[in-house]
């Protein structure tokens, strides 16, 4: 690992040496960065320093991706991979050094200035509902309904059901509920009854941390915007939060089917 030292860098990331699934964890968290943001925790990298209160930029992701990929198919059992990222400030691409078996390989990628954050303005003073899954059960009740419908119905409520989502596709409509002493509600805190629909296309990307992750936080606040939070937890035990965010379609009337 030497030769990464001596590399001035105003962001300085490297992984565990020697850890190769906390690289792939870090892939596979990489390509949810289309539709929704990742906060990965500084405490997953064995070194993380910052010379700035915050640092921002974009990058082609395919390209990252690709650069991160570099190993992945000549790897032989038991090999592992390290990774540094390093940025020395505006203008300069981003740097990564991908260590293996000895072999060193740099790879620079342009750094572009980022466009305005869209802000949903998801503060949580304003949350009226939220639910704490387990994501299993979440995964199970996405396979039940029915995708080809356009819109995806989320109910809350004090009152039964206390948790309903509802598809409205090519088989009819389906409803699954769920109480709130259900064994795949962990936490249930329900102000008052809320009905929202949401664009199918819109939530499928989520899906992909839903695979991955242990927990789901389900948040909507009082004008039906939706928070969902998936919580996933690498083979080290480490923790990251993929976050997604989705303004609601539609408003409807209590439990319309």
């Amino acid at each position: 690992m030497g030769s990464f030292n001596g590399y001035p860098s105003l962001l300085n990331l490297k992984t565990k040496e020697l850890q190769e699934p906390l690289l792939e964890e870090l892939y596979r968290l990489l390509t949810f960065c289309l539709r929704y943001a990742n906060n990965v925790q500084a405490c997953i990298f064995q070194e993380f320093r910052i010379e700035e209160d915050s640092v921002m930029f974009v990058v082609n992701l395919t390209v990252l991706l690709d650069c991160l990929s570099i190993f992945s198919a000549s790897s032989l059992p038991g090999m592992t991979t390290a990774l540094k990222m390093c940025y020395r400030g505006y203008g300069y691409p981003l740097t990564l050094f991908l260590e293996e078996s000895g072999v060193v390989t740099v790879c620079k990628i342009q750094t572009q200035e980022p466009e305005e954050t869209l802000d949903f303005d998801f503060c949580s003073t304003n949350v009226v509902n939220k639910i704490i899954l387990q994501s299993e059960s979440l995964r199970e009740a996405f396979a039940e309904l029915d995708m080809s419908s356009e819109v995806l119905q989320i109910t809350m409520s004090p009152e039964k059901p206390n948790f309903r989502l509802s598809t409205f596709g090519n088989a009819g409509s389906i409803h699954c509920d769920y109480p709130k002493d259900s064994d795949m509600i962990e936490a249930f805190h329900c102000n008052q009854t809320q009905c929202n629909r949401y664009k199918i296309s819109l939530l499928k990307p989520s899906i992909k941390a839903l695979a991955l992750s242990c927990k789901v936080s389900l948040r909507t606040d009082n004008r039906g915007f939706l928070s969902l939070q998936y919580m996933i937890r690498n083979e080290d035990g480490q923790i990251c939060f993929v976050e997604y965010y989705c303004c609601p379609d539609e408003e409807v009337g209590e439990f319309e089917t």
